[in-house]
């Protein structure tokens, strides 16, 4: 189905690419991984081994991972289409 200006299969290449960026960003988001420091690499406190054994890798205390999971982070919107109606979603 031809969409305006668009070629055919041009809308579904559009949402499958933003499919394919979203798995990518999640991908690289991926939990630690590797060996469980003994102490938290950025305040120096003891990550208790409950913690260890729960989430292998980890380099951050409670606190300190509280505190990054916090912080606020702007993902960049992007707008494929250029229109009207998908700047107001």
């Amino acid at each position: 189905m031809a969409g305006g200006w668009t070629r055919d299969g041009a809308v579904n290449e559009q949402i499958e690419a933003s499919i394919a960026e979203e798995l990518e960003r999640l991908r690289a988001r991926s939990g630690p991984q590797g060996e469980s420091a003994l102490e938290c690499v950025e305040c120096g406190e003891e990550i208790p081994e409950a913690r260890r054994k729960a989430l292998p890798g980890v380099k951050l205390c409670i606190d300190c991972q509280q505190e990054r999971d916090g912080a606020f982070k702007a993902r960049p919107g992007i707008n494929r289409r250029g229109s009207k109606d998908s700047q107001l979603k």
